[in-house]
């Protein structure tokens, strides 16, 4: 079990005690790793990282902050990975299998057994690193014990988690888990002998006195922590790095690394170039343009305004529907990307629908962007349906080969985009290159969990880009305050877009990404739409108002009374010549009603249903089906000549669908204008010409509203989800239109009254209120305000401090935080204020007993046999996967969350719940009868491909 040293330069000179005190084993095989071939493997792996994977952006925040630069942060980074194990030299850790430490007892290291050790839990081998690393610093190279913290907590959190001072203490308390009473100078011996030997071989003596006197900022040790535990995840996989004494040649360097490292396969980072030419030549080159066709103004500016600022920083781009904000982003995000050195690019959006729908746009800019890795970049859809997209799916099969445009010219060159199979999962998917997902990714940042480094790292090396930056609530943009604030410090170039953003919400955001809270009166001010806002800390932010591109819809907005003969009539009138109306309901309820009502007058064929309660695979395809139908002109699909969609928000952000007429229940203003943008999106023909004539111009019916009362009273629904307070503010900003004789008066302009509609009823003051409106409008702003501090408040709660001055050790940075943290419902909820929600999988189960996914899945998925008596096949289970249905708010109120999961568990399968049904195993399954009806916690539930669940309450 030993090495004598003579084959292995990292054991030569090393005492045999050093030489057995163990890192790795295995109990099946009984195969063990000594410590200081562990740290051998760390110290090479961070090199490699260093070298060839970490972004220049990441690299350049940690030299600035030593004062040997670079060649002193590569320095430390690899030692800190290379020692980060060294509390496994100890008692509490080494007396876990008796065969190793007899073998450490052999040589001169009393081991007590961990039954002699009750309290070992006291010092973790991360925690118990830390204070061996503190003891070396201070007695063998004259640090004090306060300047040590600041690199021993690294050591200390790299299991996820950093030590809090109460923990330090404990263990501090109990030397004797430390080093065995009575053998406390042989223990001592070995760990210094292991740091003595650490230190000279990856050369940092001769640099420690000059770094005793360094402050670390708190996102330097963030970025050297999650590189430890990067290295050590890599270094601790045994088909990497296999462990004695069956390594073969693959036991010692350097055929140990280098083959390591071939079979890692690590994809390298992007490597961005400054692009060339003109704001018309990039946008040509990146996104097609026809010939002749110029970017948009407020796309030129974007680039000039991104290219003339100081350093990269943050950008801030308002922009009407349809204006081409993403591209310009895109852009942007490469310009800056090439100037800081960032090695990818992240876009984060409301919704999975959205990400998915960004994705593909997204892999189409990847293709015409220069700088991209020789052999392959890696790619991650963020969220946890990724699974079910045909795109990323195809990334996982082996990669999809690119030919692009490496130099900007006219040579070609390939490359493949691939999910790698190492940069998966919920914690090492965002160190993909290239990410697109839902914004709790981003939001994740700013929320105290385990392992919250490595989402720093990931974030530390790109580009974010932030879409639809008006959806997020007060919850949600608490933690994307911090996410900037911490972003501002790494230094990360961020865009965030928005058609409707209060003024008020971009000078918050200019604040928390600089840091300076004090200022910007002149961001709040500004009311040009487009609007671009530059900032950087340490410098004034600017505002440009590039020209408005010449495209705009004049919107004509009416009053429409809230019942269903009304709608149905009022449709029956505008839709006589044909067309195609889209009608956005609140709630999934009113959807349902009204699309019964108007499939009683304009027949089933000619009335669609769009909403959340569907099934995945069913949504997706919805949304495929929409845009294929009602999508720019051009694209070859088949406009319907009379149609109506009836939907709820699910249309309101992020497909490209054009309808002739809206009618839509009352939202928030900057919602109500969202959904004016799916309202004559593309022109058809010259003034809208291949439109019905009396549908040429564009209409907005606003309904879900008493309008009998004072103030008009909106639907209980409406209310429920967004407030009484923000539906009254918008129903001031609209009244003079709603109350308006001419079409003149009635008229929104969009994109010209689109900032000061929203400013308008964001502001503070009730200028806008009618006298008669006064009571209820300051109830509702009372309510309004005491809701805003409860969501503040409960958000506070798990939400990551701000960065501490340099030199603060990250010492009990997570402490009191929320554990893990992923894309499921789960985790979205701790970064998000939403009701707790029950999701499950949808199958049929005939009376038979047979059962099976439901039979109309696409791609040969629908019908396919669930055994009961075993686990099901992959494909099948798969499908069964891809069935989820998210069970309406009933079933979440009080103990009706507790009765359905009762009944559901009752139901459950056991030969689903095993290993081999890894796929499907702890889901819960609702089983359909074969007319698609379930009984469940007192209501029938009814599930059809055309309107998706329904619920009512048994009598």
């Amino acid at each position: 079990m030993t090495n004598d040293g003579r084959s292995e330069p990292w054991a030569a000179g090393l005492s045999s005690a050093a030489r057995v005190v163990w890192a790795k084993h295995d109990f099946d095989t009984n195969d063990w790793l000594p410590l200081y071939r562990h740290m051998a493997d760390s110290a090479a792996v961070a090199t490699l990282l260093w070298d060839e994977w970490l972004p220049p952006q990441v690299r350049r925040l940690i030299a600035d902050a030593l004062p040997g630069g670079e060649d002193d942060a590569r320095l430390l980074t690899v030692w800190l990975c290379c020692v980060h194990d060294i509390g496994k030299a100890t008692p509490a850790f080494a007396g876990q299998v008796d065969v190793l430490a007899d073998d450490m007892r052999a040589n001169g290291l009393a081991t007590p057994s961990r039954k002699q050790l009750p309290d070992h839990s006291y010092a973790p081998h991360g925690l118990a690193g830390q204070l061996i690393l503190r003891d070396w610093l201070v007695t063998r190279h004259g640090w004090t014990e306060r300047a040590t913290h600041q690199l021993t907590v690294v050591v200390g959190g790299h299991h996820g988690v950093q030590p809090t001072n109460t923990g330090i203490l404990a263990a501090d308390k109990r030397p004797a888990l430390l080093r065995t009473p009575g053998n406390e100078q042989a223990w001592l011996d070995v760990q210094h002998e292991l740091l003595d030997v650490a230190a000279d071989r990856t050369g940092v003596t001769p640099r420690l006195a000059a770094w005793r006197d360094a402050k670390l900022p708190q996102p330097v040790q963030v970025l050297l922590s999650s590189l430890v535990i990067t290295a050590d995840w890599i270094a601790s996989n045994p088909d990497l790095f296999p462990l004695f004494p069956n390594a073969g040649t693959r036991s010692q360097d350097p055929v140990r690394t280098r083959e390591a490292w071939r079979l890692l396969d690590l994809p390298a980072q992007w490597r961005p170039r400054e692009p060339p030419g003109t704001p018309a030549e990039l946008f040509a080159t990146r996104f097609a343009l026809p010939p002749g066709a110029n970017p948009r103004p407020v796309q030129e500016q974007a680039v000039e305004a991104a290219r003339a600022m100081p350093a990269p920083g943050l950008m801030i781009l308002e922009a009407p529907m349809g204006e081409g904000k993403t591209e310009a982003a895109l852009t942007v995000a490469e310009v800056f990307a090439a100037r800081s050195g960032a090695g990818g690019c992240f876009v984060a959006l409301p919704t999975m629908a959205t990400s998915n729908a960004m994705f593909d746009r997204f892999l189409s800019w990847l293709a015409h962007v220069p700088g991209m890795p020789q052999e392959a970049a890696s790619v991650f859809l963020a969220h946890s349906k990724a699974h079910l997209n045909e795109d990323y799916l195809a990334l996982m099969g082996g990669g999809v080969t690119l030919d692009l445009d490496r130099d900007g010219g006219d040579d070609r060159d390939s490359t493949s985009l691939i999910a790698h199979r190492w940069l998966r999962g919920r914690k090492k998917g965002m160190l993909a290159s290239f990410a697109v997902g839902t914004v709790d990714q981003l939001l994740f940042m700013g929320l105290k969990t385990r392992h919250l480094v490595l989402r720093h790292l990931a974030l530390a090396g790109k580009t974010v880009v932030v879409d639809e930056a008006h959806a997020y609530d007060t919850f949600m943009n608490t933690y994307l305050d911090r996410a900037l604030t911490w972003l501002g410090e790494y230094g990360v170039p961020v865009v965030i877009l928005s058609a409707t953003l209060p003024a008020r919400r971009r000078r918050e955001l200019v604040a928390a990404y600089t840091g300076d809270h004090g200022g910007h009166d002149h961001v709040e001010q500004a009311r040009a739409h487009p609007l671009i806002t530059t900032a950087t800390p340490g410098a004034p932010a600017n505002v440009l108002a590039p020209p408005a591109s010449g495209r705009g819809t004049d919107v004509l907005v009416e009053p429409l009374a809230d019942d269903l003969d009304t709608l149905g009539a009022r449709l029956t009138a505008e839709l006589v010549d044909g067309g195609c109306a889209l009608v956005i309901r609140n709630t999934v309820a009113r959807v349902h009603e009204a699309a019964a009502h108007l499939r009683d007058i304009f027949g089933e064929g000619t009335v669609t249903v769009a909403h959340s309660r569907f099934l995945d695979l069913d949504r997706a395809a919805n949304d495929a089906d929409l845009v294929a139908a009602y999508g720019p002109p051009g694209r070859g699909a088949d406009r319907p000549a009379r149609h109506i969609v009836v939907a709820t928000q699910v249309v309101e952000q992020s497909l490209d669908v054009d309808f002739d007429l809206l009618v839509t229940d009352l939202a928030p203003i900057d919602l109500v204008l969202q959904r004016m943008g799916r309202l004559h999106r593309h022109p058809r023909g010259d003034d809208q010409a291949e439109r019905p004539e009396r549908l040429r111009r564009a209409r907005c019916l606003i309904t879900g509203v008493d309008w009998t009362t004072t103030p008009p009273d909106p639907v209980r629904g409406s209310r429920t989800i967004y407030g009484a307070h923000v539906l009254l503010r918008s129903l001031a900003v609209l009244r003079s239109r709603l109350e308006a004789r001419t079409d003149a008066e009635r008229t929104v302009r969009l994109p010209d009254d689109i900032s000061p509609l929203v400013q308008d009823a964001y502001a503070d003051d009730d200028a806008l209120i009618p006298p008669a409106w006064k009571d209820e409008a300051e109830e509702a702003r009372t309510a309004h305000e005491v809701t805003h501090v409860v969501r503040q408040e409960k958000a506070d709660v798990f939400l990551l401090d701000e960065p501490k001055r340099p030199g603060r050790a990250l010492i009990g940075w997570v402490d009191a935080g929320v554990g893990d943290a992923d894309d499921s419902h789960k985790g979205r909820a701790q970064v998000r204020d939403t009701a707790e929600s029950l999701e499950v999988l949808v199958a049929r189960r005939s009376t038979d007993g047979t059962v099976t996914t439901v039979p109309w899945l696409p791609d040969e998925r629908g019908g396919l046999e669930l055994p009961t008596h075993t686990a099901p096949p992959s494909d099948a289970a798969r499908a069964l996967l891809a069935s989820a249905l998210r069970l309406p708010y009933q079933f979440t109120v009080g103990a009706a969350i507790d009765r359905a999961i009762e009944e559901l568990e009752a139901d459950m399968v056991p030969a689903w719940q095993t290993k081999d049904a890894h796929w499907i195993a702890g889901e819960l399954v609702l089983f359909l009868d074969e007319n698609d009806r379930a009984e469940l916690a007192g209501h029938h539930l009814h599930y059809t491909r055309t309107d998706g669940l329904k619920a009512t309450r048994a009598e």
